[in-house]
């Protein structure tokens, strides 16, 4: 047994390790390893998640049972359980609002020129191949630039992609607190000769939640809009 759980460990950390807990460049490229305590402290996040992973996979292994998730399994984590901010109708918001749904929650901004309007029309298509059950889903963008993006910008922009699409916002002090309740990081990248002045570097995962607002998968940005939709499909099947 004990072999076969060394084999299905150096599987999963295989399968976790491309896509772990990436980080997004707003000028589109991986981001650097910082410094300091902002460094240990992305280290601690990426360390966390993987640990979470590989745990979930090789239990998995030790029933017997192949994953039955794309996205990374992380049903009984203990962080990310609840958040308080607003929507970019200003209406007050936390998770238990959506109860009755699949929620999917990503960090990003308006400025990002790649990953997350990626992630957008992605979910857009997720959406689309859900068909009726689409309406059991609810999408969540949650920026980590509330300096410039103010409520008033979020709506066209989040609702642009898909009407049902909801942006959330906070004070910087807000928005800090929910990035550490998430295990999520992003800081700013200050951007030389560029009008833009920076960008801002972050996480990528996506975050879902069942319909009894558990969290259960943290999405990478690589899988299509088959698997995720696979994946929410069978959240949703355990609704009923």
């Amino acid at each position: 047994m004990s072999g076969a759980i060394d084999r299905c460990a150096q599987a999963a950390r295989a399968r976790v390790a491309p896509g772990g807990q990436r980080a997004a460049s707003g000028r589109g490229a991986a981001m650097a390893s910082g410094r300091g305590a902002g460094a240990s402290a992305r280290r601690g996040i990426v360390a966390g998640m993987l640990a979470l992973s590989v745990a979930g996979l090789i239990a998995g292994c030790d029933r017997g049972q192949a994953p039955s998730f794309h996205s990374i399994d992380v049903t009984g984590a203990e962080y990310a359980q609840d958040f308080r901010m607003r929507d970019h109708d200003g209406n007050a918001r936390e998770l238990g609002d959506f109860r009755g749904k699949v929620v999917t929650v990503f960090f990003g901004y308006l400025n990002c020129p790649d990953f997350c309007p990626m992630h957008l029309v992605r979910q857009r298509r997720v959406l689309e191949l859900l068909g009726d059950d689409a309406a059991r889903v609810q999408t969540l963008f949650v920026t980590v630039d509330p300096e410039r993006d103010r409520p008033e910008r979020l709506e066209p922009y989040v609702t642009a992609f898909h009407p049902s699409f909801i942006g959330l916002w906070g004070t910087q002090e807000q928005t800090e607190q929910m990035a550490r309740d998430f295990k999520v990081f992003y800081r700013k990248v200050e951007l030389k000769d560029s009008a833009m002045g920076y960008a801002v570097d972050h996480t990528t995962l996506t975050m879902v939640y069942d319909t009894e607002g558990r969290l259960r998968l943290a999405v990478r940005h690589e899988l299509t809009a088959e698997q995720v939709a696979a994946d929410l499909r069978r959240l949703l099947a355990e609704g009923g």
